[in-house]
């Protein structure tokens, strides 16, 4: 097959192998006359920050305008408020069960222990907090979820002022139920809510295509400042996140089908179209039409499905979501010399298992570990590492999150009696990848 140069994913390759370069070169050239990071090495590490800052600054939007428009779909059932409660409990109970596997394989295998040493100087949570911290952290401070922070250096204070990302999940899911108890009179700020969504994730396409660029300074900063050790840990890392896709997708599932009276066979067979384009676009609202047609003939009702399958595409990310931004934020304290505890995982499986809206099926998870690691006050900058491999990452992470989305519709309509079980067992027709 031919490489196509112009694909994003082959950018990204290619700015990560400059990145390589100049980080490589940067250490060559060694500190500066005052011992401080040499010109290019400063280069580097500016426009890296630069690309950290962008990110930053398109979460916040992106959160509310996904999470509530996600939670408003719910409107479309009317009287179907069990289908509905139901639908989102397995979202939590599968989302909860793939974070779980995912901090016992970080737990294990540690992928980014090793490297604190000078990574210690570049970010550190400022204290960990207890139960009643953690209860009272939940409480919004204002409507916008706002802090700052005031830091003095050599006798001068500089304030900055940032949003809280677990206080502004906490006003989002508030204002997504609002908008289902107020009803028609509603209708006008959805519309402005969903134009924000689509005008936000417009200018989200804008930040990641220069990933590529983002990528290469914050990777040369990291071979600059740590040395080739640095990429080792990428490896470790990618084998962690296939990992525990593969038990989620070969293991936890079938088990899941099993237990409800289903055998697995059927659900792959008729499901893999789904999951093998969900793997080459890497996109879950891409795959959305044919993860809908292999749900429909496995037997799910076909009205269920579609309010199902749409609001999965969009909230239930097995994969970018809960395994990912697990074994990220394990990597990230790990590689930075930052010890995590209980309550850190705690927040971890928070995020995960309510967070997932703000993916916003993306392609990458860019969201949802900017997100996790706000959340636990880990540097962003370590993002800059994973971004570089992420399109090797989001095929199976995409795969996974729609085995998940058409699961979940399978299980409920069973649970629920309006599973067609003769079109689930039956050969039927499966749809083209």
């Amino acid at each position: 097959m031919a490489l196509n140069y112009r694909s994003f994913g082959f950018q990204v390759l290619l700015g990560m192998v400059v990145g390589l370069a100049l980080g490589l070169v940067a250490r060559q050239i060694g500190a500066g006359p005052d011992g401080d990071l040499n010109w290019l090495a400063t280069t580097l590490k500016t426009v890296g920050s630069i690309f950290v800052s962008l990110l930053k600054a398109i979460v916040p939007p992106l959160v509310f305008a996904a999470i509530v428009a996600s939670i408003a779909n719910l409107r479309a059932l009317d009287n179907a408020a069990r289908l509905a409660g139901q639908t989102l409990l397995w979202f939590a109970i599968t989302a909860l069960i793939a974070v779980s596997i995912g901090l016992a394989i970080g737990l294990i295998v540690q992928p980014g222990a090793g490297l604190h040493g000078t990574a210690l100087a570049m970010g550190k949570a400022d204290s960990v907090g207890g139960w009643l911290d953690f209860l009272k952290g939940l409480v919004p401070g204002n409507s916008l979820a706002l802090s700052g922070s005031t830091k003095i250096t050599d006798g001068s204070a500089s304030t900055s002022i940032s949003f809280n990302i677990l206080q502004l999940l906490v006003i989002t899911i508030a204002v997504g139920l609002a908008t289902l108890k107020v009803g028609d009179k509603a209708e006008p700020f959805l519309s402005f809510v969903r134009s924000l969504l689509a005008v936000v994730r417009a200018i989200l396409g804008w930040v990641i295509r220069l990933t590529p660029i983002g990528s290469a300074a914050l990777i040369g900063t990291a071979i600059a400042t740590y040395g080739w050790s640095a990429l080792a840990q990428l490896g470790t890392f990618t084998a962690a996140i296939y990992l525990g896709l593969g038990l989620v997708l070969l293991v936890v599932y079938p088990l899941l089908l099993i237990a409800n009276g289903l055998k697995p066979g059927p659900f792959f067979a008729k499901a893999w179209p789904a999951i093998q384009l969900a793997f080459v676009s890497r996109s879950s609202v891409g795959t959305l039409p044919v993860t809908e047609t292999v749900t429909e003939r496995l037997g799910v009702d076909k009205g269920y499905a579609a309010f199902a399958i749409p609001l999965a595409s969009t909230t239930k990310m097995d994969g970018c979501a809960s395994i990912y931004p697990a074994l990220a934020a394990i990597f990230v304290a790990g590689f930075y010399g930052i010890p995590l505890h209980f309550i850190d995982y705690v927040l971890i499986v928070f995020v995960s298992v309510i967070g997932s809206a703000a993916t916003a099926g993306l392609t990458g998870a860019i969201v949802m570990l900017t997100l996790t690691l706000s959340t636990l006050g880990l540097p962003l900058e370590g993002a800059g590492l994973l971004l570089a491999i992420d399109p090797i990452l989001d095929m199976g992470r995409t795969a996974v999150n729609v085995a998940g989305q058409v699961l979940v519709g399978v299980i409920v309509a069973k649970r629920e009696g309006i599973l067609d079980e003769s079109a689930y067992y039956g050969e039927g027709e499966l749809v083209a990848a």
